[in-house]
């Protein structure tokens, strides 16, 4: 009884610290949000559209492509595999933060992880300590909401912007892309190989047409990720033999 009695006495200041944690993810999310929500007026999405993708997705990188992807006319099937194949490195991060976590029950993990981003996983992994379930809800809760939120705000400021400058905010997509990417091209050359792989492969199926649009960007993603990899394996591989 003491234990959990501790237990229930910590939670509440758990929370308020992954809160306050948080509140620097809120903030960069806020621009980005609203840049999606202008974006996906432009698209053609309602504003419960908007913030319903927001709500249920909750991927910003995922959910820029997707309107690319609707804006091509590709299909459903094509744009939840190309998603799940962008957001896989979610489970090396759920698995990743599982090994810092408390002993919760597995529905609190199940609730929190629903809310782990590239960023809301850099300030739970370089936390001191153990993380708790209190203090993950507190840093998702508040990135989550301020994602939403602004993404319908965006929608809503879309709605009184005139046609022509809806329809140039299409170029902010690829800004959003590059801005992207560049910051992982700069940690190494495999990035930059990797993105360069995959333009090449998806030009090429879009060109022959041998493939739907849609079809086609999930062909790249793998292939080019599975031959760089192959590549660097190889490589490695060669090097500790020939020690």
């Amino acid at each position: 009884m003491t234990e959990i009695a501790m237990k229930e006495q910590t939670s509440p200041s758990d929370f308020k610290r992954g809160l306050h944690s948080g509140l620097s993810i809120a903030i960069g999310y806020a621009p980005i949000a609203l840049t999606f929500g202008l974006l996906a007026k432009s698209t053609g999405l309602t504003l419960v559209e908007t913030v319903m993708m927001s709500m249920v997705v909750f991927a910003g990188a995922s959910q820029y492509m997707s309107l690319t992807m609707l804006t091509l006319g590709t299909s459903i099937f094509e744009i939840i595999t190309t998603t799940f194949i962008v957001n896989i490195r979610h489970f090396l991060m759920s698995a990743a933060l599982n090994e810092k976590a408390d002993n919760d029950s597995t529905f609190s993990k199940a609730v929190y992880s629903f809310g782990i981003t590239d960023e809301t996983f850099s300030i739970a992994a370089v936390k001191e300590g153990s993380i708790s379930a209190g203090y993950m809800l507190g840093v998702n809760l508040i990135a989550y909401a301020s994602w939403v939120v602004f993404s319908g705000v965006g929608h809503v400021i879309g709605a009184s912007i005139p046609g022509v400058l809806q329809d140039s905010m299409s170029v902010a997509l690829y800004a959003m892309f590059i801005g992207l990417l560049v910051p992982s091209m700069k940690k190494g050359v495999k990035v930059v190989i990797l993105a360069a792989t995959s333009a090449c492969l998806n030009s090429i199926f879009t060109v022959t047409e041998s493939l739907s649009t849609g079809w086609s960007i999930v062909a790249a993603t793998l292939i080019s990720a599975v031959v760089v990899e192959a590549v660097q394996y190889i490589r490695e591989g060669g090097g500790k033999s020939s020690e």
